[in-house]
């Protein structure tokens, strides 16, 4: 039942349970001065109902929420110049964000230690990683069980240096004074656990690539 009391200090905003409420408070807290109140509740709403549209594990949304919202807000942030943007930031783009993009994202954070920022999102996303990139993953000692499938949002495009889309067409704006680069792999979603390691694989040598270039 939707919260039909208006929290102080986000007016006109209604939330479907005080622990979303909570969240958008204490995120107002934390941007402080650099967001406005209703700002962070309004993307606190957007970001919930993206993720209850495809999520599967409604009993940790919130916290998924969160996250979501935080990863946005900072690229947000970024844009604006009211935030550091000290390393370059990449963003992969796939259809579902379950498999390539998101191995690609791990694999990009594990190689560049600290020295490229990255983020992950999908055109359509799906419900869940897909457990056979896990698997994949997991045998490089890469864990993205915890990750989970993102909507692409404008924010994080325009907070991003460099656009690598996986097979999502024109899914992803354009904007001037970017680098868009397009990958051509394979869907794992139509693959065995062979063909999802050679995908992995595949993204795996265009990242040290990538990053070679970028550092």
């Amino acid at each position: 039942m939707a919260d039909v009391e208006r929290e102080k200090g986000l007016p006109g905003l209604e939330f479907p349970d005080t622990a979303l409420r909570q969240l958008a408070v204490d995120l107002a807290k934390k941007y402080a001065g650099v967001f406005s109140e209703e700002t962070v509740g309004r993307y606190v709403l957007e970001s919930y109902t993206a993720l209850l549209r495809t999520s599967t594990v409604k009993a940790y949304l919130v916290t998924l929420t969160g996250r979501f919202v935080k990863d946005r807000l900072t690229a947000l942030a970024q844009t604006m110049g009211a935030a550091p943007k000290d390393v370059p930031e990449v963003l992969f783009v796939c259809v579902e964000n379950a498999g390539r993009s998101q191995m690609a994202m791990a694999l990009m954070a594990h190689h560049a230690q600290g020295r490229v920022n990255v983020r992950s999102a999908g055109s359509m996303p799906a419900a869940h990683i897909n457990a056979l990139a896990t698997e994949v993953m997991g045998e490089l000692d890469l864990d993205i069980s915890q990750e989970f499938p993102k909507p692409l949002t404008d924010d994080v495009v325009r907070a991003a240096d460099v656009v690598i889309t996986m097979g999502c067409g024109d899914a992803c704006p354009v904007y001037p004074g970017k680098r868009y680069l397009d990958w051509k792999l394979a869907d794992p979603s139509t693959l065995d656990i062979d063909g999802v390691r050679e995908v992995r694989d595949q993204i795996d040598g265009l990242v040290r690539a990538l990053l070679a270039e970028l550092t």
